[in-house]
């Protein structure tokens, strides 16, 4: 049973954010005029549902983007398998998200956008869905929809909590109010040591430390036909992935890439942005640093004189890291990202090669240099001469990559889907 009360500061922030919502609403239609927002499916945002509610116990998962979205799949699919009356509804705040579910999910799972954090909007995503039990995914912590759950007695769980030293020192400053929000999960899984400590701390509450489900989200394979066109187009050419990068990234690899190319002129660097919708973006960065390139999205294959194929494509990663002998992680160049998981390209069969920022994925990283399998650059120089090592042999291989990732905590999914199966009631609510 929750012993969620709200403090003062959760009252204020309810209250701001019922009073800025004529803002909220402009803020949703430039969002949508810049392609941030499905326009059709504004109304979702706004608590507004498009879908009729079905019979039966629904299980709500609810992350912010890309990976939390491939977490809540992996989930679905577990949870699916272990009750056959269940209708899995995911629910993201990004259309990348939204798309990425689109192509893979399959019934019983369904997807919907998350409202904007207002009160009213969150009651009424409540009250229509009516969810026998949610899960919040990592960092997804929002006060107003906590409340609404709460209130309609739905019972929480907080899953693959991950905290990072900023966020930490962040809710240290509102720690009484991060109490109570804790309060309303009825059980919180931590995917890392730093995340557990940082919230007993915050808490005086350790909660369960159960591994990073984000080992073993489900990845599709590639398929065997586009696999085999992309071998083709590729014409043996010594290759590298850059994969989700972020703003700023882009310039950096691509003065990499101008290095590799010196020593490599037929080298081929398969940029793949976190975000497809800042292909432009990528673009200007390749053409600043004089790099042609071809666009995925457009059916373009790069010829034997292009040096760079933009992948600017959604659920194609694993199709990059096929064929790549090493693959550069993004979000590890600039400062406060915090750095991707390299599990998936390991399992690919890439080499791993990383920026210093990676503090969100630190016990996995610190795991790969245990085995020895991750070059870590910082400057454009290192990462060309990161490339041309893994490509020479003289880097590290997936093989120390898996034992990486075999030397790390399991289980996490098995025991995260059971916990979620435990807050729901026996029989179907319809």
């Amino acid at each position: 049973m929750t012993l969620y009360r709200r403090t003062p500061a959760l009252h204020a922030y309810a209250g701001a954010t019922h009073v800025l919502g004529p803002l909220a609403d402009s803020w949703l239609k430039r969002r949508a005029d810049n392609g941030k927002e499905d326009p059709a499916r504004l109304a979702e945002r706004r608590g507004v549902a498009s879908l009729p509610r079905p019979d039966g116990a629904l299980v709500w998962l609810h992350g912010a983007s890309i990976g939390e979205s491939l977490l809540a799949l992996s989930l679905a699919e577990t949870l699916a398998a272990a009750r056959s009356d269940l209708t899995i509804l995911i629910t993201s705040g990004t259309v990348t998200s939204a798309n990425l579910i689109a192509r893979r999910a399959r019934e019983p799972v369904l997807h919907q956008f998350a409202p904007v954090d207002r009160p009213a909007w969150a009651k009424r995503f409540i009250a229509h869905w009516r969810p026998d039990a949610g899960v919040f995914l990592e960092s997804e912590i929002w006060p107003n929809l906590i409340a609404a759950a709460v209130e309609a007695g739905v019972p929480l769980a907080l899953a693959n909590a991950r905290m990072n030293d900023a966020s930490i020192r962040s809710w240290g400053r509102f720690s009484r109010a991060f109490r109570a929000l804790a309060s309303a999960f009825e059980g919180i899984g931590a995917a890392d040591a730093r995340t557990a400590d940082g919230m007993e701390r915050l808490t005086g509450h350790a909660p369960a430390l159960v591994a990073n489900l984000k080992l073993e989200a489900a990845q599709p394979d590639p398929d065997p036909q586009a696999l085999a066109q992309v071998r083709a187009a590729l014409a043996g050419r010594p290759v590298f992935a850059a994969a989700s990068t972020h703003a700023g990234e882009e310039a950096i690899l691509a003065r990499a890439h101008t290095r590799i190319l010196k020593a490599r002129p037929d080298a081929l660097m398969i940029l793949a942005p976190r975000h497809p919708a800042r292909a432009d973006e990528a673009g200007e960065a390749l053409s600043g640093q004089g790099l042609a390139c071809a666009r995925r999205s457009q059916d373009e294959s790069p010829g034997v004189d292009t040096p760079v194929w933009l992948a600017d494509t959604l659920g194609e990663m694993g199709l990059w890291y096929a064929v790549s002998p090493a693959a550069v992680i993004g979000g590890s160049f600039i400062a406060d990202i915090g750095g991707h998981n390299p599990a998936e390209a390991t399992r690919a069969g890439s080499a791993v090669i990383t920026g210093p920022h990676v503090a969100s994925f630190a016990d996995v990283y610190a795991a790969y240099r245990a085995h020895d399998a991750v070059l870590t650059a910082a400057t454009p120089q290192e990462i060309a001469d990161a490339v041309l090592a893994v490509w020479d042999g003289r880097g590290p291989d997936a093989q120390a990559g898996m034992r990486a990732i075999a030397s790390l905590p399991g289980g996490a999914l098995a025991r995260t889907s059971a916990a979620i199966l435990q807050l729901l009631p026996r029989e179907a609510r319809s």
